[in-house]
């Protein structure tokens, strides 16, 4: 069934079980062709590593000895010194990283010259098989290491292929839009708890509200801007609601924190 290989994680935080579950959740491998290295203390990866029925272990070169392909998913602050230590057994490996600001120049310094290397921004909603994700090939990695690479990454939502130069405003977009969706949810609902909602009703209602504006975006096509005067009725209740997120500046304002974030990705990039 597995035409991919042994998979293995160098690191077992939330994204990796994630990546993990919807890889054996979508049939494309196995729990026993999985292997993950956890760190000791981390008692709540390595149980729910063991959950899914995959080997975890505390080492990392086990992991990168019986593996095809490797994901690097420990913190980028520890990425060279993960990497340097497998260095020796790297030869003919995928290293798939999903280590924020960590460039497909220094992977590729940190491994052998004979090892692959393919760089990925993933988002949270992974957890739930929802997630956003976007790849870039590195210089040694093959057409089908990237046809694997996006096997592996629609099994835990979207995937697409990009530019290294736009993997900043990539993150900021959907690696930390999910915080800036998660407080409009939470707005939302206060403001319709204000209003007389019961907590519970509300959140369970903006978050659907937010999930679904977002699949018919994507679906339907159209321009958001057409979708949004699809609801406004002249002098409705969304032409007034509309009328004072303007006046508040929400639009600049969510702009705003891209764009911001994206400048502290660069300094994060620069600086790693």
């Amino acid at each position: 069934m597995n035409k991919i290989g042994k998979i293995g994680f160098l690191g077992g935080g939330r994204i990796a079980q994630a990546m993990a579950k919807g890889f054996i959740s979508a049939g494309l491998t196995k729990a026993e062709a999985l292997i993950a290295s956890v760190h000791p203390a981390d008692t709540l990866s390595l149980e729910s590593f063991q959950q899914l029925g995959v080997e975890t272990i505390v080492k990392n070169d086990p992991v990168v000895n019986s593996s095809d392909i490797v994901f690097v998913s420990v913190k980028p602050q520890v990425v060279p010194e993960v990497l340097t230590e497998v260095k020796p057994i790297s030869d003919n490996k995928l290293f798939i990283s999903v280590a924020m600001g960590i460039t497909i120049k220094t992977l590729e310094q940190n491994l052998s010259p004979k090892a692959r290397v393919i760089r990925v921004m993933p988002n949270t909603p992974a957890v739930v098989q929802s997630g956003c994700s976007v790849f870039v090939r590195g210089s040694k990695a093959t057409e089908q290491d990237a046809k694997n690479t996006q096997s592996l990454l629609e099994a835990i939502g979207t995937c697409e292929e990009v530019g290294e130069y736009l993997l900043d405003p990539i993150t900021a977009l959907s690696g930390s839009g999910p915080a800036y969706v998660f407080v409009m949810i939470e707005a939302l609902a206060d403001g319709a708890v204000r209003m007389g909602l019961p907590r519970d009703m509300a959140y369970r209602l903006a978050s659907q509200t937010v999930m679904g504006s977002g699949h018919l975006v994507r679906d339907s096509k159209e321009h958001p801007g057409v979708l949004k005067d699809n609801v406004t009725s002249p002098a409705g209740s969304t032409a007034f609601g509309l009328k004072h997120l303007e006046d508040k500046g929400f639009r600049s304002t969510v702009a705003g924190a891209v764009e911001e974030a994206t400048l502290r990705c660069r300094q994060i990039s620069g600086a790693a």
